[in-house]
């Protein structure tokens, strides 16, 4: 098994903040890779429930070891479609496809594809990214989506921003208020009656942009809040399953957030002064940020001998933007290293690309760190993922890849100035229609979870677990609704 991957590896373990691994332990948890890479996951099942059956584990090699067989779990769930579903799927959705033509995409790798035990599966997301990655392909899509409106939309959300921003000389601007309703449903046959469950649900993080935040409503009543500054911030809540039906959790609020625009130029920037540990840890490696080798060589040509660090990131900013297919991703919690997938693949989602945009600030010293949660832009609600990068005398700024993405690949009606102006608003812009519950990656929640998390990277769906074991995404519903409301009055 190569170094590299193996690195990798270990990097997730940190994730879950398990202890050093012994000798036996290592080989093992190796071997199981292995097996796991090469498709034989009966093999790997066993061998992990060999170690765990044995004696002599510390606490976190259990752990450790638990945690990759419970991988091999969610693999499985992530790779749930067949050949002939998939088939099936995509004749309903590409006109004039022929059995030879899909043959011929598999056997170029155009879906996520691998072998299982002998039997080859596919990721639910295959036919949606088909058309991300060969757009080619979207004149020949039997139900064909109309873009237009919102495409404009987030042009001119934009536009205003920068208007505000530049007219009042400020970078937050233009507040709106949002009143939100969340909820969590756990099925009923995922927990038994009277057994405790709990909940933690995303709620927003204080930040210059957003504040303002006010619970309104929690079922059940009692709820833990989460400091306003945490780096990953929830509202905690427990209940007994009731005797029928299913267990549900609920959050009502209200937060304040601005529209985001820093006027950036490269000729006032400077270097980060590294001598701030809280600066200087956003440039170290970490789980999913290594710098590795094809890292370090995509750095050297895209950036070159270039020394401003405003120039650099934007080099970075605008090769990911050109170079990187979207595609919707896998369940963080079964990649080893998100940033080096996304970088291998060419393709990634908008976690995925904001990791290897992150990973190439950091291994350039520019400081650069997470901010997640929902994007809820009228007509585009989604969970969401981005970045903000330090750039003296600016700051803290906003960088979102995969809007730099959309406006260079997918925004297919705005014209071409029109789409590089969007691109160019999103390094060092951000929209109103966020939600930002965090601002790091694999943060520990509050309180514990005493069972893995379902997301060991990221914070939006919420988290579930009942009595010492997880309740995983497929065993829970989640829903997310907003409306805009007046803002306060000044003084409240």
């Amino acid at each position: 098994m190569k170094r590299l991957a193996l690195i990798a590896w270990l990097g997730e373990l940190f994730c879950l903040a398990a202890a050093g691994f012994a000798g036996e332990v290592d080989s093992v948890l190796q071997q199981a890779m292995e097996l796991e890479e090469a498709g034989d996951f009966a093999k790997a099942d066993a061998l992990l429930s060999g170690a765990l059956a044995g004696s002599g584990l510390s606490g976190g090699e259990r752990r450790q070891v638990a945690f990759e067989q419970e991988r091999l779990v969610r693999v499985r769930k992530d790779y749930g479609v067949s050949k002939a579903a998939l088939l099936e799927a995509l004749e309903q959705s590409v006109r004039s496809l022929t059995q030879a033509e899909f043959e011929q995409w598999v056997g170029k790798g155009w879906f996520d594809g691998r072998v299982i035990d002998g039997k080859l599966c596919f990721v639910s997301a295959s036919v949606a990214n088909l058309y991300f990655r060969h757009p080619e392909l979207e004149a020949r899509r039997l139900k064909p989506t109309d873009t237009r409106a919102k495409e404009r939309a987030y042009l001119e959300n934009a536009r205003s921003i920068r208007r505000a921003a530049a007219r009042r000389r400020r970078p937050y601007v233009l507040p709106k208020r949002f009143h939100v309703t969340m909820s969590v449903t756990v099925a009923s046959n995922a927990v038994a009656a009277g057994e405790l469950v709990r909940a933690w649900l995303p709620v927003p993080r204080r930040c210059p942009f957003q504040d303002q935040f006010e619970l309104l409503r929690a079922a059940p009543p009692k709820a833990q809040i989460a400091d306003a500054d945490s780096p990953i911030r929830s509202v905690f809540l427990e209940q007994a399953v009731p005797a029928a039906g299913p267990v549900r959790f609920e959050v009502e609020y209200e937060y304040t957030a601005c529209g985001v625009w820093f006027n950036l130029e490269a000729d006032r920037a400077k270097a980060a002064d590294l001598g701030d540990a809280e600066l200087k840890r956003f440039t170290a490696e970490g789980p999913h940020l290594a710098f590795t080798r094809r890292l370090r060589e995509l750095s050297e040509s895209v950036a070159g001998g270039e020394a401003n660090p405003l120039r650099k990131a934007k080099l970075f900013y605008e090769w990911i933007a050109q170079n990187i297919r979207y595609s919707f991703a896998r369940e963080y919690s079964t990649l080893r290293n998100l940033s080096d997938y996304c970088l291998t693949n060419r393709y990634g989602d908008c976690g995925q690309e904001a990791l290897l945009f992150m990973a190439l600030c950091r291994l350039n010293g520019i400081p650069a760190r997470w901010q997640s949660g929902w994007t809820i832009f009228p007509g585009d609600q989604n969970l969401h993922d981005w970045c903000e990068i330090y750039v003296p005398p600016y700051g803290w700024v906003p960088v979102d890849p995969y809007m730099g993405i959309c406006a260079t690949q997918i925004a297919r009606t705005l014209k071409p100035s029109e789409r590089l102006e969007l691109r160019d608003f999103y390094f060092g812009g951000l929209s109103q229609y966020r939600l930002i519950a965090n601002s790091d990656y694999c943060q520990e929640l509050w309180p514990p979870k005493r069972s893995f998390r379902s997301d060991t990277v990221d914070f939006q769906r919420g988290e579930v677990e009942a009595g010492d074991r997880n309740v995983y995404f497929d065993q829970f519903n989640y829903a997310l609704k907003w409306r805009e409301v007046a803002l306060p009055k000044r003084g409240k």
